[in-house]
């Protein structure tokens, strides 16, 4: 792939357009999780992303403060649960940064 002056620095400049709150890695893992399912609960994106528990809820409240993301705390029995779900927000960015990112690809690829 060869960038050059004319078309590559404006390509490169097209990333900085992403969706940066979804572009973060851990929050990409949810966010991808989420739009494949309708919903998960807490434990299964803990075992699933690997982060820990502070780390998964610290990304998961940026994605609740962006809107991207409902969480529903509840008990089953005694038992306390967490489901989480994108909200048509979210579905909505997701399915812009991936348009974008899939549009750069094929853009660098085609060179």
């Amino acid at each position: 792939m060869k960038i050059n002056e004319e078309n590559g620095m404006d390509d490169l400049r097209s990333l900085t357009d992403l969706d940066r709150l979804i572009h973060e890695p851990a929050r990409l893992m949810v966010m991808t999780i989420l739009f494949a399912a309708e919903e998960a609960d807490f434990l299964y994106l803990l075992h699933a992303t690997g982060l820990t528990k502070g780390n998964l809820s610290a990304h998961l409240s940026k994605l609740e403060e962006a809107g991207y993301v409902l969480i529903e705390k509840s008990f089953r029995g005694k038992v306390p649960q967490t489901l989480l779900s994108m909200t048509p927000e979210g579905r909505e960015a997701f399915q812009a940064y991936r348009q974008q990112l899939e549009q750069f690809v094929n853009h660098l690829s085609k060179e």
